[in-house]
């Protein structure tokens, strides 16, 4: 049963100057359970670049002195209306991603949560007053500066959060004042056109916000490099962003790239917890997530208990259709990654490395998998895996497994499980990464939160109020005085 899509027609995705368009060429959007199509979408070209973009600059100059209570109404509608549709958001989001439906009501309540936010921000963002007079010259000055937008954003948005990551760059970058050129995920952009609606729905003007979709490869380079986009914000692979990079010239951009969690497991901490959280972490959504747990540092007296503890519950998850409630793992995004998964799994396991639960594929569904004994050159410790893999290493000094934890080039998130303040205070000092959970898994966020990278590839902050900042500049206005 396919999912409500409430959009004006399934093949007329594109959107430009308020109006859904389709092209000369289509792409369907399968479920990755079953491979069966769910809908259809229009491929976006060129010239589509050029008339989004157009349309965007336009709207732009015309509602930039928009008062704030308006986009936060646009906003705040918005969030109420995906409220009523839930239901319809949740079964499309696993109908074009496989995520389990539990985990998708849980993105489009994040959704809602994250719109919400951003409305609120809307009528916070301002700046102060600057003392001219702190310097000898500036007696007779007086100022302020204020945060304006920068213009036309290009946002480009992976298909593992399809709806909450759009709401993420969607919802700053109105709520700043800025036009937006949306490129959704190519393999799940369903649920954000349906976003998209629900913005018009509200009041959103013409060309405030356009959709493009389809295939990257026939037009991102077209959009990232357009003299009108000021910015473009990004979230997904490392070799993509790098070619964004190349090809955005001289503007601001943000940057997402992904990450190989790490968590330390201390002796003193409360194991049924520190299990429970680090299943959770591993495994939610399929493991296509940038901040679930990849690696598991635990002190060696506790290993073995940990290690029982984690296969048993591991080994409980249930797999199969991602529509049926009592599903905790479904397909991951297609075949093809689930096979790619398999094949680094099996390398491990050539390499020496124990399988200690899963490593089995069936279609694109890869059972919840865990490894012990692996080597750091493994893909899976040296790479981000973004799959339903997780590697567990015991250590028997805190020094040597911190070095090992940020060993890895890419970082947002690590984590500890201790009762030792020292400890706790200690590893959220030297683990090299942008945020640390205590007793709580690596995948913990809050989307008031600022959020990103902490190594190479790290730019820039998302998490509302970070965004919105991100997404404007300042501007500042002194008055010299004739006080004579």
């Amino acid at each position: 049963m396919q999912a409500a899509i409430l959009y004006p027609n399934a093949a007329a995705s594109l959107l430009i100057n308020g109006q859904w368009l389709a092209s000369g060429a289509s792409m369907q959007i399968h479920n990755p359970f079953n491979n069966e199509a769910v809908s259809e979408v229009s491929c976006a070209d060129d010239r589509h670049v050029l008339q989004a973009v157009k349309s965007a600059r336009q709207a732009f100059e015309k509602h930039r002195f928009l008062p704030s209570a308006e986009r936060a109404a646009w906003l705040k509608g918005a969030a109420n209306l995906v409220q009523q549709r839930l239901e319809d958001f949740a079964r499309t989001i696993a109908l074009e991603t496989g995520k389990p439906i539990q985990a998708a009501r849980k993105e489009v309540r994040r959704c809602i949560n994250t719109l919400n936010l951003s409305a609120e921000e809307a009528t916070r963002l301002c700046g102060e007053t600057l003392r001219f007079d702190s310097f000898a010259g500036g007696e007779e000055r007086i100022g302020y500066y204020e945060q304006v937008p920068l213009g036309v954003i290009a946002a480009i948005t992976p298909f593992n959060d399809p709806l909450n990551l759009a709401a993420h760059k969607l919802g700053p970058a109105l709520a700043a004042g800025n036009a937006v050129v949306l490129k959704p995920s190519q393999q799940a952009p369903l649920s954000a056109l349906m976003l998209v609606q629900a913005l018009l729905e509200n009041g959103l003007p013409p060309g405030q916000v356009n959709v493009l979709t389809g295939y990257a490869r026939e037009f991102a380079q077209a959009l990232v490099s357009h003299k009108d986009v000021a910015m473009v914000t990004y979230t997904g692979g490392e070799a993509s962003g790098e070619i964004i990079a190349k090809n955005a010239g001289i503007k601001k951009l943000a940057m997402e790239l992904g990450a190989n969690s790490p968590v330390l497991v201390m002796d003193d901490c409360n194991l049924p917890k520190a299990v429970a959280a680090c299943v959770s972490g591993a495994y939610w959504a399929v493991g296509q997530n940038c901040i679930g747990v990849q690696r598991i540092y635990i002190q060696r007296s506790l290993y073995s208990a940990f290690k029982q503890a984690f296969i048993e519950q591991t080994a409980k998850l249930k797999v199969g259709s991602q529509l049926l409630d009592d599903t905790d793992i479904g397909p991951m995004i297609n075949e093809r990654e689930a096979m790619r998964i398999e094949q680094w799994v099996e390398q491990a396991v050539a390499n020496g490395a124990n399988l200690l639960v899963g490593g089995k594929r069936e279609g694109a569904c890869y059972y919840p998998t865990a490894l012990d004994n692996l080597k750091d050159s493994d893909r899976l410790v040296c790479q981000e895996a973004f799959g339903p893999v997780v590697s567990l290493f015991a250590f028997d000094d805190l020094d040597d497994a911190l070095a090992q934890a940020n060993s890895a080039e890419f970082s947002i998130h690590g984590a500890v499980f201790t009762s030792n303040l020292n400890t706790a205070m200690k590893v959220s000092r030297e683990l090299d990464v942008a945020g640390v959970m205590v007793n709580d898994s690596t995948d913990y966020r809050l989307d008031a939160m600022p959020f990103g990278g902490a190594k190479r590839g790290s730019l820039g902050r998302e998490g509302v109020k970070f965004a919105i900042r991100e997404m404007s500049q300042t501007k500042v206005m002194c008055m010299q005085l004739d006080l004579d």
